[in-house]
């Protein structure tokens, strides 16, 4: 079997991806590992009087997983001044909640598809062992939850910092 080089260009590895999680369009954290972007529909299931041979399927609301995101130990404070923003709320600032994009990218460096998690806000942190002895990086770790998930082979540059939801409910 062969494939084309336009083929080849878009087939995706895990390991070409940006979390773009403040409001610039550059990524301003660099992350090595993001895992939990799932949904999962709750699903309810009946027999229909007469109906024998099947059964019916109702699909329910959506369920989405929190996102984990590991990165090196760095100066960059990004965790931390938006981990402060949920601890100590300011009226005069934007919400802590905001649209972050996960992009993945394909070998010759073009984004292929972009997730942007809806009315994220970071539900926990962790602060890698620190071991004298030890001999991999040090890792922290984001926990992020989220209310929606839009997938788009468009590239979203950056995220959005929300201040509220729209006449609708939504954030947007």
């Amino acid at each position: 079997m062969s494939f084309s080089v336009d083929q080849l260009q878009n087939y995706v590895t895990s390991q070409r991806f940006y979390v773009y999680i403040e409001g610039d369009s550059e990524p301003s954290a660099c992350f090595s590992e993001c895992s939990g972007l799932s949904y999962k529909a709750k699903v309810k299931r009946f027999f229909e009087g007469g109906a024998n041979n099947r059964e019916r399927i109702l699909v329910g609301q959506p369920k989405f997983k929190e996102i984990k995101l590991k990165r090196g130990v760095s100066d960059n404070m990004v965790f931390w001044d938006w981990i402060n923003q949920v601890w100590n709320p300011d009226p005069t600032q934007p919400g802590i909640r905001r649209n972050i994009s996960v992009v993945v990218f394909n070998p010759a460096g073009q984004g292929i598809q972009c997730w942007t998690v809806i009315g994220a806000f970071p539900t926990s942190w962790k602060a890698p062992a620190l071991k004298a002895k030890a001999k991999n990086l040090a890792l922290e770790e984001l926990r992020l939850a989220f209310e929606g998930l839009e997938v788009s082979t468009t590239v979203v540059s950056g995220a959005t910092q929300l201040s509220g939801r729209d006449e609708t409910g939504e954030f947007g």
